[in-house]
């Protein structure tokens, strides 16, 4: 589609142009009633259209596309249900900070509010799961709305917005003028005085710590640098892994409630926290008043509303993570000051507190290797994607991350489903990478459908489907706090998950044994087209270490042995 300036089109055709215009290439969605003239149009655009087969798989879809890629992701829903149906996905984007935008039919504007057929009040409903959304029933309003939307997505603390627009005003003519140029939202440097007091923090401290979060993986480089320079351990995130290399010796991996001992008690014994894009959530703190109790805070983040939410820091800096950490980079004297103490000290705690899953060769397969083995295999320059659960945890523990966007997971809002639907969205922004979907089977029950669409959309992605035979996060809790009393947890043998796969074009190998898991890795990297692995697994794993929900991160639990008396904190 290619119009001159002051042409006659659709409200329909303008929304398309306008995305166009944008540089948008891909988009994800369902068609229906409400948005069917979006949907004509759309067979002569230059915008690829993934059908997905739900819309929260479109959703997720439009997840993995914008946080594998770094570009907003866009999501086509029609009115009622199919709009309805977006909610966990913009909520999972809001609290994850990716940026999405939805574009949602809605029933004609003289019917609205009288509950027509397929009807839904969405901007109500998504108020609070969105950065700002609109309804547009002036068609004369639309280009600049969908532009200002797409925009606002990507822009400061990214996350989703959402259009709707009403079917009469996809159907009006308007016409084509493209949006005015984007304002400059660049944050501004912080001034030399801040600068100074942070550059004289660090130099202070004793034991300091980089706490990187999901809002610094663009700034892994310079994170690198200050590490190096002045000798600070680094902790990442669940949503932060990858932004600097697990290889690193600095690197101590994910802290918090099943992070690695070393990093969970290097912020807990340090005198200064240099927090940067984080939000000090729950998994992370424990109980925030014993959290860090010792440490300084500078706190650097893009978004106001996180400077002190959680813990007021001595010093907050509100900013982009590159710009502010470039800034105390040049003000950070250049010889490295020595911290021999400290790191070697951290150092001996990733080395020596250590879990161990006993992997024997005639024994039932322990998830954890199972991780190990794929990682071995796939490589670092693979996309992971990862539902939400023990799995979930097992692979930011173990997997060696070395670079930004290749762990896509669902963070804040812990969407069971994620996985999959993700995957997708990945493979489509990154046709030439790999993408590995590793699942539990209790995520896989929910979302499994969009198999079919990576088949259909010529998208192939890997499987690995970890088989524990129900909820496992659930079970270990419940074994743990809730003395073993299992309540509608066990998933029992599921479907035939192989012939599932199989049905929706798939190939399809199960392993039980650690040898049939290393020839079906094997095949599964030599394999280029769609390809899932169940591996059925030990039932009774449980995830380690763990600070029990809404405890202290003094109390870092290295097995089940540890809980003593501190079983009975059971809130989740």
């Amino acid at each position: 589609m290619s119009l001159t300036f002051g042409t006659t089109i659709s409200g329909a055709e303008a929304t398309l142009q306008t995305l166009e215009h944008l540089g948008v290439e891909t988009m994800f969605g369902l068609p229906g009633g409400a948005v069917l003239p979006l949907y004509d149009p759309l067979l002569r655009s230059r915008i690829r259209h993934i059908h997905a087969r739900h819309e929260q798989g479109a959703g997720h879809m439009a997840e993995g596309y914008a946080r594998a890629s770094g570009r907003t992701g866009v999501v086509v829903a029609t009115s009622g249900p199919g709009a309805t149906n977006l909610v966990t996905p913009l909520m999972n984007a809001l609290m994850d900070s990716t940026p999405v935008l939805a574009i949602t039919g809605q029933v004609a504007t003289h019917v609205l509010g009288t509950m027509a057929f397929q009807e839904a009040p969405i901007v109500s409903i998504t108020a609070a799961a969105t950065k700002r959304n609109w309804q547009v029933t002036d068609p004369c309003r639309l280009v600049d709305t969908i532009a200002e939307a797409y925009r606002l997505a990507s822009s400061g603390r990214p996350g989703p917005t959402l259009v709707d627009i009403p079917k009469d005003v996809l159907n009006a003519t308007v016409e084509w003028s493209p949006p005015p140029p984007a304002a400059d939202t660049t944050a501004p440097a912080p001034d030399d005085e801040t600068i100074d007091r942070v550059c004289g923090a660090i130099g202070a401290s004793r034991r300091p710590v980089l706490y990187v979060g999901g809002g610094a993986l663009a700034a892994g480089d310079i994170i690198v640098e200050i590490a190096e320079r002045v000798g600070i351990p680094i902790v990442t995130t669940l949503m932060g892994r990858g932004a600097v290399p697990d290889t690193h010796p600095m690197v101590l991996g994910m802290p918090g409630m099943h992070g690695l001992y070393a990093a969970t008690t290097a912020i807990q014994r340090s005198d200064l926290l240099l927090a940067v894009g984080t939000r000090f959530d729950d998994r992370v703190t424990g109980d925030p008043s014993a959290f860090a109790p010792d440490a300084k805070v500078i706190h650097v983040d893009i978004d106001p509303a996180e400077i002190g939410k959680i813990r007021v820091p001595e010093i907050g800096i509100i900013g982009d993570a590159r710009i502010v950490l470039g800034a105390i980079l040049a003000g950070l004297p250049v010889g490295r000051r020595r911290t021999d103490i400290w790191t070697e000290t951290v150092t001996h705690w990733k080395k020596e507190m250590v879990t161990h899953h006993g992997q024997r060769t005639d024994g039932p397969l322990k998830p954890q290797w199972v991780i190990e083995r794929l990682a071995e295999a796939f490589g670092s320059e693979t996309i992971v994607s990862s539902g939400v659960g023990q799995h979930q945890m097992w692979i930011s523990q173990l997997w060696p991350f070395a670079s930004p966007r290749h762990w896509l997971n669902s963070g804040g809002l812990g969407t069971m489903g994620f996985s999959i639907p993700a995957a997708v969205g990945a493979k489509a922004a990154c046709p030439d990478r790999r993408v590995l979907a590793i699942d539990g089977d209790g995520c896989f029950q929910m979302t499994n459908q969009e198999l079919t669409t990576a088949v259909a959309e010529g998208l192939p992605i890997t499987v690995a489907l970890v088989n524990n035979g129900s909820y496992g996060m659930v079970k270990q809790w419940q074994r743990l706090f809730y003395g073993g009393r299992l309540s509608s947890v066990v998933l029992g043998d599921g479907p035939d998950y192989l012939g599932l796969a199989r049905a929706m074009g798939f190939e399809a190998v199960r392993a039980t044994t650690t040898d049939e898991a290393t020839t079906a890795i094997r095949r599964a990297v030599e394999t280029p087209g769609p390809f899932l692995v169940e591996f059925v697994v030990d039932p009774t794993e449980q995830v380690w270490p763990m600070v029990v929900a809404g405890g202290s991160n003094d109390q870092v639990l290295m097995g089940p042995d540890d809980l003593g008396p501190i079983a009975h904190l059971d809130e989740g």
